[in-house]
């Protein structure tokens, strides 16, 4: 998302005494029951005995719908938050559109969205026929309103008001009837401080010092659509402000916590963690994704830690096993033993030691209208060439594809899923069931990786692929090069499988290319293994597969 650009992880890691401490000044008791009683307990040391399960690992492509409210006006992501500041797009939008954010607030474009058009059988059938082989839903986002018949934000759900549906039911239902995992994200742990822009008021202009609709309370809704309901129950603003809570960019260096932010409250910390237990129990998913540092409101309480525990816990008593996936961001090298590492919008630049995941989006997280209309989405390529750069590092790719506020996607966004579909339905034995490599690729885009940033953020800043960058997997006794982009020549040269290669313990016997007929011509010398490519094949658009025995 483009909000953490500047994000940086301090604080990702602090240890267990540092965390009671601080949590300990700021007021806080440990998050009570209920947790699941089994092996885990919520500490890193316990947390470590965690293991990927096996339909992760061999899945590899997920496809997620990061839709909410705040698609309804099709104007692109953060829009609950970004409506509040006068300096923004999203604000003149707002004020054009709807009217002024004094007057008219979040909440009521919650009350607005209906999604009338949702059929979410059509749409995860499809994503299951171009590849998908897990399945992954918005619960809640930082605007603090659930998706699903929540007991504890029973007020600001989706059941409620807004499309009166079960929108995390109704996914669940969909995914478990196209036999694939269900996943749900949460993001709402971050309402505290994220919504202090609706605190705001204009800095200029006829209605300069008129605060926005976020400190209203029940009692003032009177007459009104929103008679009896707390608004402060979604806005959460009945504490102090953050440092600079009215600069745009400054919850990027807050995100974990620090640098001035402030400091959720039990109560606050205590309210989430019921909420998300009774997500869990209630709608079972195999994976949870929090978008946060490391766990959800980590280091100022330890809720993160229980809900963690919780999960692992309720798998083991269901399955016998662990088959649950948690996904965290900022991960240091202990925590990845406990969590599955989430880079967002960027890649790892190594063949990771832990099974991981890199998500990203077609678009903008939250619909654009303006990027459909301007055909601004990734194309197939990209995503078909991220998806083989991720599963080379022993990672998993989840991919948005953008909702409409009517729960349609767009004919381009199909399109471009369609497509990622043929590859796969050619190219699909090189991903999935696959590991790493000896090394996962050779070539120019190798060599001086963008570093990450905070969660991710490398995404397009490393060098294009060219003709001579190649990633590899492994599976069944082959090695699957992925040529990376059209090569330059009528052969390519793989410098990592020539004989004198001390990884390769046999010599190679047979080369195909996925999808071809005829078999290519090659030959393996001491410093490099070439093969010979027909003219068909270099007329492919997507990057080419060779299975080499």
């Amino acid at each position: 998302m483009k909000r953490r650009t500047l994000l940086r992880h301090a604080l990702a890691a602090l240890p267990a005494g540092m965390l009671a401490a601080r949590a300990a000044r700021a007021g806080h008791a440990a998050a009570p029951g209920p947790n699941a009683a089994g092996p885990f307990s919520p500490d890193w040391q316990s947390l470590a005995q965690y293991r990927a399960p096996d339909w992760f690992r061999n899945a590899k492509f997920g496809i997620w719908a990061h839709w909410g409210p705040q698609c309804e006006p099709e104007f692109g992501d953060w829009y609950a938050r970004l409506m509040y500041f006068q300096e923004t797009d999203t604000y003149r939008h707002h004020v054009a559109t709807y009217g002024h954010p004094s007057k008219v607030g979040f909440k009521d474009i919650i009350r607005r969205w209906k999604a009338a058009r949702w059929n979410p059988d059509e749409l995860v059938a499809l994503y299951k026929r171009c590849g998908a082989r897990y399945f992954m839903a918005m619960a809640n986002h930082h605007d603090n309103f659930d998706l699903y018949d929540s007991r504890h934000q029973p007020q600001w759900n989706s059941v409620r008001m807004g499309p009166r549906k079960d929108i995390v039911g109704g996914w669940r239902r969909a995914a478990q009837a196209a036999g694939l995992p269900f996943g749900v994200s949460v993001h709402a742990a971050h309402a505290w401080t994220w919504l202090e822009a609706s605190r705001n008021a204009d800095r200029d202009g006829p209605l300069m010092g008129v605060q926005y609709d976020g400190k209203l309370k029940r009692t003032q809704g009177r007459g009104t659509w929103w008679d009896g309901l707390d608004p402060q129950a979604l806005y959460e603003q009945d504490h102090p402000r953050s440092t600079d809570a009215g600069k745009l960019k400054a919850i990027w260096n807050q995100w974990n916590w620090n640098n001035g932010a402030s400091i959720p409250s039990a109560a606050y910390c205590d309210k989430f963690y019921r909420r998300t237990i009774d997500l869990l129990d209630r709608y079972e998913p195999d994976m949870v994704y929090f978008d946060d540092t490391v766990l959800p409101l980590w280091p100022v309480s330890d809720v993160g830690l229980k809900i963690a525990a919780h999960m692992y816990n309720r798998s083991v008593a269901r399955h016998g096993r662990v088959e649950a996936v948690i996904n965290g961001k900022i991960l240091d090298e202990e925590q990845r033993k406990c969590l599955v590492w989430d880079v967002e919008r960027g890649q790892s630049g190594r063949i990771e030691p832990y099974p991981w995941q890199t998500c990203t989006c077609l678009g903008d997280w939250h619909y654009d209208r303006r990027i459909y209309q301007r055909k601004g989405y990734k194309s197939a390529t990209t995503v078909i060439q991220t998806l083989a750069d991720v599963v080379s590092k022993n990672g998993n790719l989840l991919l948005s594809v953008p909702v409409r506020a009517d729960g349609t996607i767009d004919e381009l966004e199909r399109a471009i899923v369609e497509e990622i579909g043929r590859w796969l339905a050619v190219n699909g034995e090189a991903i999935y069931d696959s590991r790493p490599w000896a090394v996962f690729g050779e070539g120019p885009s190798v060599e001086g990786a963008a570093p990450l940033e905070g969660p991710g953020f490398n995404e397009g800043k490393n060098k294009p692929y060219t003709g001579s960058d190649l990633r590899f997997t492994t599976r069944a006794g082959h090695v699957y090069a992925f040529v990376m982009a059209r090569p330059d020549a009528d052969r390519i040269r793989i410098g990592s499988m020539g004989s004198s290669a001390s990884h390769l313990a046999r010599p190679v016997t047979k080369v195909e290319i996925l999808g071809h007929g005829d078999a290519p011509s090659f030959v393996q010398a001491a410093d490099a293994l070439t093969v010979g490519l027909p003219a068909r094949a270099l007329e492919a658009g997507s990057p080419l597969v060779l299975k080499i025995a």
